[in-house]
């Protein structure tokens, strides 16, 4: 399978799921080439920029997990290649 580079965001509002996002970027560590967090708290909320290099199943599924939590935003934009 080909392997993609992209991008993806994440906006965490609140405090409740903080540590399971980074439990599941841990979990991904293999994919992830880079990564920038924002504590923005005037708007009480975290936002995070992940860069990967993966399978769109690898990317897919960190993306699904993280999505799958409360108050948590995520999107990604993967290379076509």
């Amino acid at each position: 399978m080909n392997k993609r580079i992209g991008v993806v965001a994440i906006i965490i509002e609140g405090k409740e799921s903080i540590q399971e996002v980074n439990r599941l970027l841990s979990e991904f560590a293999e994919i992830i080439v880079g990564r920038m967090g924002l504590p923005y708290k005037e708007k009480k909320v975290n936002i995070l920029s992940i860069i990967v290099d993966g399978t769109t199943d690898e990317i897919g599924s960190l993306t699904g997990k993280i999505g799958g939590l409360k108050d948590v935003l995520v999107k990604s934009a993967l290379t076509k290649k």
